[in-house]
C-alpha cells in the first residue's frame, strides 16, 4: 500500500513519544481526497480505521452500470455496502458501460492518489497507461468480476468469475442434449467484455467444429432485455428454424422468451426451444425449476468481501495468497436444480 511506510514510521514515532512520557502528541490527519466525476457515499466516522495511523484508505471503485442486468445491481450494491467509512474506507464509486469514460475516471483517481483502484472494466483493452500510471503513482489495482487484458504484474490482485470457463460449462452441457441438430439464436451481451469473450469463445469453437451446430443469427444486444426480444422476434418472423436460445444474460433470455410466448412457441423442459442464460437473478433460478427455461450458467456477483480481505491484509504487509481468485460457480439445469439451490445461489 502506498502509505504502509509513512503510517509505520508514524506508529514508531507515537509509540517512542508514549514511552519517554509524552502526553497526547499530534493530531489526527484528515483523509485524502479521491476525486472523480462521481461522488462517493459517505457514512459516519469510522470506529475501525483500517491502517494505523487513523486514516482512512481511499479507494476508487469504477464499476459498470447497476441497470445493466439483476447481476450487476447485486454486484454494484455488494460493493457499495462494503466500501464504507464504517469499515474503514474513504471511497469513490464510478459506474458506466463505456470503457473510454471508465478509463478517463480511473485516470483521475490516480492522480488524485487513492491507495486503491478496483476495476470491472467494460472492456479487457486499452487500460494499459491507467495501469502503467497507477504502478508509478504507488496506487495498487484490484481487479474484481472481470478481467483485463494486462500483464499480472500490473495488478495486486483479481477476484473475478471465469468467464471462458462459464462458456464451456454451458456448452458443455448443451452437447450433453444430443439434439440432432442444433440451431442457435445467439444473443451476445456487451461486445469486448469479459464475460461476452468468454461465454461466446466457447459457443463460436464449436460451432466451428460440429457441422450439425449453426448460428440461426448471432448478434449483440448489449445486455438489454428488450434488444434481445427485438432480435427473437426477428427470427420467428423470418420463418427460420431453430430450437437453441443461448443468451449471454439472464435478462436477454427473458426478453428472448417473451417474444417466444407472443408467438405461442413452446420452451424449456418440455418445449420446442432449449433455453440457456448467465448470471445469478433468482427469478431466473425460479424460471429454471419450473422448466421454462433450461440451463442457467451462475456468474457469482459477490466480489466485495474477499476484495475487503485481500486490502486489509496488504495493509498490514501480507500479501494475498493467490494473484488471481475465481468465485465458486456452476451450471444449473431443470432436472437437477433444488429449491435449496434457488435459496442458495440466488440474489
Amino acid at each position: 500500500m502506498k502509505k504502509v511506510f509513512c503510517l509505520l514510521l508514524t506508529l514508531c514515532m507515537v509509540l517512542a513519544l508514549a514511552a519517554c512520557g509524552g502526553g497526547n502528541g499530534g493530531g489526527d490527519s484528515a483523509p485524502a481526497d479521491s476525486g472523480s466525476s462521481a461522488p462517493a457515499d459517505t457514512g459516519s466516522d469510522a470506529q475501525e480505521p483500517a491502517d494505523a495511523s487513523g486514516e482512512l484508505i481511499t479507494v476508487g471503485v469504477i464499476n459498470n452500470d447497476p441497470n445493466e442486468s439483476g447481476y450487476r445491481t447485486a454486484n454494484d450494491a455488494a460493493m457499495r455496502a462494503t466500501f464504507t467509512e464504517e469499515n474503514g474506507y474513504k471511497a469513490t464509486f464510478y459506474n458506466n458501460n463505456d470503457a473510454a469514460q471508465q478509463i478517463a475516471t480511473a485516470q483521475q483517481m490516480v492522480q488524485d492518489e487513492v491507495d486503491f483502484l478496483l476495476l470491472s472494466p467494460a472492456s479487457t483493452t486499452g487500460w494499459d497507461t491507467v495501469l502503467q500510471d497507477a504502478q508509478a503513482a504507488g496506487t495498487q489495482v484490484i481487479l474484481f468480476d472481470r478481467m483485463l487484458e494486462a500483464d499480472e504484474s500490473m495488478y495486486v490482485a483479481a477476484v473475478v468469475s471465469d468467464m471462458p470457463a462459464e462458456g464451456k460449462t454451458a456448452v458443455d452441457w448443451l452437447a450433453a442434449q444430443s439434439l440432432d441438430e442444433y440451431n442457435i439464436i445467439h444473443i451476445q451481451g456487451h461486445m469486448g467484455s469479459d464475460a461476452q469473450l468468454g461465454r461466446t469463445g466457447a459457443l463460436d469453437e464449436k460451432v466451428a467444429a460440429e457441422g450439425n451446430w449453426n448460428y440461426v443469427t448471432q448478434q449483440t444486444a448489449d445486455w438489454d432485455e428488450a434488444t434481445a426480444r427485438t432480435i427473437t422476434q426477428s427470427v420467428i418472423d423470418s420463418g427460420k428454424p431453430f430450437n437453441v436460445i443461448y443468451a449471454e444474460n439472464n435478462g436477454m433470455a427473458r426478453g428472448a422468451v417473451a417474444a417466444l410466448d407472443a408467438a405461442g412457441i413452446t420452451h424449456g423442459k418440455d418445449g420446442d426451444v432449449i433455453v440457456m442464460g448467465f448470471d445469478s437473478d433468482k427469478w431466473a433460478f425460479e424460471a429454471v425449476l419450473e422448466g421454462s427455461w433450461n440451463y442457467m450458467g451462475l456468474c457469482n456477483p459477490l466480489q466485495a468481501d474477499t476484495v475487503d480481505g485481500i486490502i486489509k491484509d496488504l495493509a498490514t504487509g501480507n500479501a494475498p495468497a493467490q494473484k488471481i481468485i475465481y468465485t465458486p460457480e456452476q451450471g444449473f439445469d431443470c432436472d437437477t436444480l433444488t429449491q435449496a439451490d434457488v435459496d442458495t445461489y440466488g440474489t
